[in-house]
């Protein structure tokens, strides 16, 4: 049976066809000595504190400006692993494929799946692959798990802000979520958006070498800054307090959002990491972020105070002071 350069649904059957698509297509870009053994498990070694995550990919379109879905996954997963202070070191991957999908946009979103695992240094050592009726998915959706090691002394959680922390975040925010936006609905702005999906390891490695004691990090994914504030603030029971001045977005970003209707404090991010670090070590902490190239913009942008507890408060530019409470609904669907 010919495919006619898409997925059909004998992919999905088990037999040649479906060896075919995994060999040719998927080991052989994603190729390492674990992955290539195409046993029913990845055998790996560890020794320490393991870190361990799962997630699932739905963005649309799966192409956007900045990125694809490959590069969301892997960095998505990077990420979570990352912000518990782990060294990602392998990735489970599963694809959920629709009858249709061009066999090139499958290959595309390989490549950039391998790129992205090699910037991040993790190895794709396991997976698996579905194949749907038309009409059953759309396009194209990952699952994946992570693994990675907690190095000894490394305690990261966020349940442990203290009052008198500081709040760094990385840099500006929003830019994902209105990158992904501007594709799905036809949208131009005289700036180009584009995501900022990007694998921080390699950063918070960093920031936990120059800063041991840092308390908690968190990706502000679904639900932006203000969400992920929140859910840190309930958890630690303090109050986080926020200056809206010292908070950086793009002027397009602001723009569009300013055009739509949106907060920037709840638009979606996929590159950037809030840190709440002891006051002491927020200079350095900083610091070491503008010297790597995903944290140049990194900013204090609050502080860490005993109440009211479980809440965000932002300082506003003209001098207000708002609640900013945990995204209610759903802002911007299918986002990652």
């Amino acid at each position: 049976m010919k495919s006619d350069g898409m997925v059909l649904m004998a992919h999905g059957s088990g037999g040649k066809m479906a060896r075919d698509l995994v060999e040719k297509v998927l080991v052989k870009a994603l190729s390492n000595p674990m992955l290539e053994l195409l046993d029913d498990s990845a055998t790996v070694q560890f020794s320490g504190r393991l870190a361990f995550t799962t997630d699932s990919y739905v963005v649309r379109p799966i192409f956007f400006p900045g990125g694809d879905i490959g590069r969301l996954a892997v960095c998505g997963t990077v990420n979570d692993l990352a912000m518990v202070g782990a060294k990602p070191l392998y990735i489970s991957l599963a694809f959920i494929l629709e009858e249709g999908l061009p066999l090139a946009e499958l290959e595309q979103v390989v490549r950039s799946i391998r790129q992205a695992a090699d910037e991040a240094g993790v190895h794709i050592v396991t997976g698996d692959t579905k194949v749907v009726n038309r009409g059953a998915a759309d396009r194209l959706f990952v699952n994946t798990a992570g693994v990675g090691m907690v190095p000894e002394g490394v305690h990261v959680s966020g349940s442990n802000a203290r009052p008198g922390d500081a709040v760094i975040l990385s840099g500006t925010i929003g830019d994902h979520g209105i990158a992904v936006l501007s594709r799905r609905e036809g949208l131009s702005f005289d700036t180009e958006l584009v995501s900022d999906v990007a694998p921080l390891a390699g950063m918070v490695a960093q920031m936990l070498e120059a800063c041991p004691a840092i308390r908690a990090m968190r990706d502000p994914t679904r639900g932006g800054l203000a969400s992920t504030l929140n859910e840190i603030a309930e958890r630690s029971r303090v109050c986080i307090r926020l200056q809206e001045r010292a908070i950086p977005v793009r002027d397009a970003v602001r723009g569009a959002c300013e055009m739509l209707g949106f907060d920037p404090l709840y638009v979606a991010n996929e590159g950037k990491l809030v840190a709440i670090v002891p006051a002491a070590d927020s200079d350095r902490v900083v610091a070491v972020m503008r010297a790597h190239p995903y944290g140049r913009d990194a900013a204090i942008v609050g502080e860490v105070a005993e109440g009211p507890a479980g809440r965000v408060l932002l300082s506003t530019a003209v001098g207000a002071t708002r609640v900013v409470d945990m995204l209610t609904g759903d802002l911007l669907p299918r986002i990652c």
